[in-house]
């Protein structure tokens, strides 16, 4: 049995007055990014990236837009260090970049980074210790004095080397398991921190919180993160930074929160990879700021590209659920979503919107490089006649009568269940033409001429059925009139033409493709449906007729 007795809140919320992020609606402005995929990302991983694939991915966030990168531990290992300096000496950091290394308060690891970070343009030293109760209790076994000391003597030695050595330094520091500390005692050692390095015009210093693990609900780590942001010192000159983890599924929370209440920065991952349930994922985080209409600073234009180079260097997968990048995350498979979509996409091209406003589709596909075609509508089971219309028409150029979009439906439908299966468009395709198209029957049009007088349509018109022709002659109130006119006469056969919808496909001028539709209706109310396309336009709807009549003859033999 799950004993929930041995769990209590590990957090320390502050006073209910630093709640002003709640008057908030939304993110105005985008934060500071700092991409941590090639430190706290790659260390999560279960092989760590090669020199070859930190490269690429590095090249990739710069193409991205980051301006700042961890990009290691450079005192941790071999490729580590090779990784930074291999930057620095091949001059891979452009001036608008910098560089991001992570080191333990530690005297011999700080020099270490150091001995790395010699002679970058531009590099972020990101010096921590853990401040929380338990590990102040439990693994350092020290007092807070001790553990605040612990951070300052690493700020001095930081602030010390950077003067000694060839580069250009910012500071950083976080009080790591941020969340597990009491905010007043975390306040403190920053503070203490922010005395040594001594942040000014020329010196921004960077105080990064921690969600090293979540503890709370996003609404306690924002009202911690606003009583940090007004007590922090020299705060003009401090740039407030994030870094949440995902415990407990509301790293995204967390983070937009937390901007709300004053944060200036965030340092994630894309996709959310990272230890144990992973980083706060960059990518949801920036494409929610986009779709309130506020530009994110980082391009995702080509989101299947970035997947990809994420998937193969990382060796981890992008789940198809993932929010905004996952590969079924605009896919619409249910009837009632798809004709909504379909209606939603027609109105805003009859429209011409340029405000995106379709139901059930929060963001345009094609702004991240997905198509409308493969990507929203989606065919199973579970699919409608909207849907499966829509991707016709768009695909293919087919704009199916609704009544037979919904035969085709079940058509599909079955299909897909029989073979429990998603249908791809080609397939539906596919089901449309051979179940309607250009059919083949027992009874075929040799040849025919029309007669024009006044409103009425002569025709004589020759069939051909088991290789014997058959003249007939028969007038309707137009082309197509007559010759089903005619049809009925030569096969004795009732029913009543009750649907006819013509259009252009493609092309130009004479090479323009017509298609036809033709529904007949028999005495019991059944309804036959058949297509026809050519370049001839009376032809087309012959083929049309033609198909209906088969599928009906069909049908009444089943």
């Amino acid at each position: 049995m799950m004993d929930a007795t041995k769990y209590a809140p590990g957090y320390y919320p502050v006073s209910t007055e630093y709640t002003k992020w709640v008057q908030k609606d939304h993110i105005e402005t985008p934060p500071q990014w700092c991409s941590v995929d090639l430190r706290d990302g790659n260390q999560a991983l279960v092989i760590p990236m090669s020199l070859e694939e930190k490269l690429e991915f590095y090249e990739t966030l710069v193409k991205v837009g980051f301006k700042e990168i961890e990009v290691g531990f450079p005192a941790a290992s071999e490729t580590e260090f090779e990784f930074l300096r291999t930057l620095i000496e091949k001059d891979m950091i452009p001036e608008d970049v910098s560089v991001q290394v992570l080191t333990q308060c530690r005297e011999h690891i700080i020099r270490r980074t150091f001995d790395a970070c010699k002679g970058a343009p531009s590099a972020i030293i990101h010096f921590y210790n853990s401040t929380s109760v338990a590990q102040r209790e439990q693994v350092f076994k020290k007092s807070k004095d001790q553990i605040k000391q612990i951070a300052v003597d690493g700020a001095k030695l930081v602030k010390k080397l950077a003067s000694e050595y060839e580069g250009n330094f910012r500071f950083e520091y976080s009080p790591e398991s941020f969340t597990g500390t009491e905010p007043e005692y975390a306040l403190e050692v920053c503070n203490a921190v922010l005395d040594v390095l001594e942040p000014g015009p020329d010196n921004n210093v960077i105080i990064n919180l921690p969600v090293t693990v979540e503890m709370s609900m996003p609404h306690i780590y924002a009202s911690q993160i606003e009583y940090m942001s007004e007590h922090l010192k020299y705060r003009e000159h401090v740039t407030l930074s994030l870094h949440p983890h995902n415990d407990r599924g509301t790293g995204v929370a967390d983070t937009e929160l937390a901007l709300l209440a004053g944060a200036d920065r965030v340092e994630g991952t894309l996709f959310g990879n990272g230890e144990r349930t992973g980083n706060v994922d960059i990518v949801t985080l920036a494409m929610n700021m986009y779709t309130h209409g506020v530009d994110p600073k980082l391009d995702f234009h080509n989101m299947p590209e970035l997947v990809e180079v994420y998937e193969r260097v990382t060796r981890m997968r992008v789940h198809e659920r993932t929010p905004y990048a996952g590969a079924l995350v605009f896919a619409a498979f249910s009837g009632s979503h798809q004709d909504a979509i379909a209606k939603g996409m027609k109105f805003r091209g009859k429209n011409r919107l340029h405000q995106w406003t379709v139901p059930y589709i929060p963001l345009d596909p094609t702004d991240i490089g997905r198509t409308y075609d493969s990507d929203i509508i989606r065919v199973n089971s579970q699919s409608g006649k909207g849907g499966i219309g829509y991707l016709l028409e768009q695909v293919y150029g087919y704009s199916l009568p609704p009544k037979m979009r919904e035969d085709l439906s079940y058509r599909c439908k079955h299909v897909s269940d029989v073979n429990h299966k998603e249908l791809k468009p080609d397939e539906v395709c596919e089901i449309f033409e051979e179940a309607y198209l250009n059919i083949p029957g027992e009874i075929d049009i040799t040849d025919y001429e029309f007669i024009r007088e006044n409103e009425t349509v002569k025709i004589e018109i020759t069939f051909e059925q088991d290789g014997v022709e058959t003249e007939v002659e028969a007038e309707g109130n137009g082309s197509l009139g007559a010759v089903n006119r005619a049809l009925k006469e030569f096969s004795g056969r009732e029913y009543t033409l009750e649907v006819f919808t013509q259009h252009s496909m493609q092309g130009e001028g004479s090479q323009s493709v017509a298609a036809s539709y033709i529904g007949l209706q028999t005495e019991d109310g059944t309804m036959y449906w058949g297509a026809g396309t050519h370049t001839d336009v009376i032809k087309a709807s012959v083929k049309a007729l033609l198909s209906a009549f088969d599928n009906m003859v069909k049908g009444e033999q089943d």
